[in-house]
């Protein structure tokens, strides 16, 4: 199985990359809301009891489809480059997807904070993402996230490096691309085969 996990910063695109890398290829989309919208109905962002079930489900699912017979998994996930914690999470996940044989790539994607602005409130972020819909709260949290964390590479070397270099990588600066260009950059970079049936609806917007 190829693991892709799509990391970067809040809105940058990674939800609506994956979802049209996915129709080329035939991998399944296992995007970070996923597992936070249904727990966060139940307990608060962030408590121990969220924290520990969020964390548990991704992993049941890397796991299963480690050993399923699913071409590939593309995880989308925020990451704080400087976050041992988080390193640690993303080293783990490869490991699980290496160890039953798979192949880890990691897709970095950068866009102007003022782009990002722009696409933290289009229809299909907002439709798969229900904690997002308070948009001013949304807003805060995205530019409380730019200014606490390092989220990309190419300034100040970060901890994470050292395990991004270690497997395939590609950065993309998503700014301008549509989600299918950035997904067949991703295809090319990693000589994915890509499928011959598309989805009759796709989204146009990065999410």
């Amino acid at each position: 199985m190829e693991l892709v996990i799509v990391f970067g910063p809040a809105a940058v695109g990674k939800m609506t990359v994956g979802h049209a890398l996915c129709e080329l290829t035939g991998f399944k989309l296992f995007h970070n809301h996923a597992t936070i919208e249904p727990v966060l109905g139940i307990f608060p962002f962030g408590s121990e009891p969220f924290n520990r079930l969020v964390s548990e489900f991704r992993r049941r699912v890397i796991e299963e489809a480690a050993t399923s017979d699913l071409p590939g998994l593309v995880f989308t996930f925020v990451w704080g480059l400087d976050d041992s914690h988080e390193i640690d999470v993303i080293a783990s996940y490869i490991e699980i997807a290496e160890s039953a044989g798979g192949r880890a790539h990691l897709v970095e994607l950068y866009a102007e904070q003022e782009e990002r602005l722009a696409r933290n409130a289009t229809e299909f972020r907002l439709a798969q993402k229900a904690s997002k819909r308070d948009l001013d709260r949304s807003r805060r949290n995205l530019l409380d996230l730019d200014a606490e964390y390092t989220l990309n590479t190419g300034g100040t070397r970060t901890k994470a490096e050292d395990l991004i270099e270690q497997h395939n990588h590609i950065r993309i600066d998503n700014t301008s691309l549509t989600p299918q260009q950035a997904a067949e950059r991703i295809v090319q970079a990693f000589d994915f085969e890509t499928n011959a049936q598309h989805s009759p609806t796709r989204p146009t917007t990065p999410a």
